[in-house]
């Protein structure tokens, strides 16, 4: 049975050491296998830890704790292996730390892509942190944190202390415009590993849940048009679609744009189906459709989010008219302008 990978990053001095070692004091990891980069980030020397294995030892809440040394499938697969051979508990999920200047990308299509992984290993939630005191500079300066933040399930805005009232709801609101959707909160908030950290997401028992997160059928907040390095845009289609012509254009539009599509959500009315298919995807790595068992409300129309990065929405809405003339000349004649948002 496949188990969830839950990722944890954030940039350099976000506060995610800080969150692990609090969340690594309770129980509530007792489950959890974590993998993190070094032990020495971490500091469970107090914690009367137990080494089960090289570069693994074991927590008092029975949370196995790995450091990564290499690629990560190599540590997933060994990890996996001391599990079957009965050398560490038998955990149900894995907490993953990235670098601080990971790019999230490249650990998804790992995990998605690998033949050795696949259906041992899935992604649950991806979780954020930004550090309130930096993120202006750190945006400003480096492409990983807009590539970090538009890929979250979850935001953590950690270090508000250091800056003004003013500062932090104008950061909200851009975190906001940048990934619309995603529960944003304080990091002191997280006292636990709870749902929050360790839910499944989509391919959990509260998938419909997560989806109504999205916020996929209400309206996007408008932002006064500007020059920024991210764009969030919509399309809507009010006619069912073709499974096979939207799957071939998606396909290829993250195929030779991928790095430029930081993140897409979308809700389906596929072949005028009773219930919707969910997609979703970080650059170009596409997580496996997900049935939801009914429609969230009355209002059937397929629905997309992108968040770009030096793609105009614009190009998007004329290479899906181009495939949607292809497959299905008819249904398509009444395809939405896209509504386009700036950030």
């Amino acid at each position: 049975m496949s188990m969830p990978l839950n990722v944890i990053t954030g940039f350099l001095g976000s506060g995610k050491t800080t969150l692990l070692n609090r969340l690594l004091q309770d129980q509530s990891l007792g489950d959890t296998a974590l993998l993190i980069n070094e032990f020495g980030d971490i500091g469970i020397d107090h914690l009367l830890v137990q080494e089960v294995a090289p570069d693994t030892v074991l927590l008092p809440s029975g949370c196995v704790c790995c450091s990564v040394r290499g690629e990560l499938k190599e540590a997933l697969l060994a990890l996996l292996a001391r599990r079957s051979r009965g050398e560490v508990p038998a955990f149900r999920r894995v907490l993953l730390e990235t670098t601080g200047l990971a790019d999230p990308a490249p650990i998804l299509a790992t995990v998605n892509n690998d033949p050795q992984l696949r259906g041992r290993v899935h992604i649950g939630l991806l979780v954020t942190l930004v550090d309130a005191s930096h993120a202006a500079l750190q945006e400003r300066l480096h492409p990983e944190w807009l590539a970090q933040v538009a890929a979250a399930d979850r935001l953590l805005l950690s270090k508000t202390d250091c800056v003004d009232e003013a500062t932090q709801a104008a950061l909200r609101e851009h975190l906001q415009r940048l990934n619309p959707g995603a529960p944003l909160l304080l990091t002191q908030a997280i006292q636990s590993g709870d749902q929050l950290l360790l839910g499944e997401g989509l391919r959990g028992a509260t998938a419909e849940r997560e989806v109504a997160r999205w916020q996929l059928q209400g309206p996007l907040k408008a932002a006064a048009p500007q020059h920024g390095a991210a764009q969030v845009c919509s399309l809507e289609f009010e006619q069912a679609l073709d499974w096979v012509g939207f799957g071939v254009w998606l396909s290829m539009l993250l195929r030779c744009h991928g790095e430029r599509i930081l993140r897409v959500k979308g809700l389906l009315n596929i072949n005028a189906n009773q219930a919707p298919i969910v997609i979703h995807g970080v650059q170009h790595c596409l997580h496996a459709p997900v049935h939801l068992p009914r429609w969230p409300s009355a209002d059937h129309r397929s629905r997309l989010v992108f968040i770009l990065r030096g793609l105009e929405p614009e190009q998007l809405r004329r290479s899906f008219e181009v495939f949607a003339r292809s497959f299905a000349p008819v249904s398509y004649t009444h395809l939405t302008l896209p509504t386009i948002y700036s950030v």
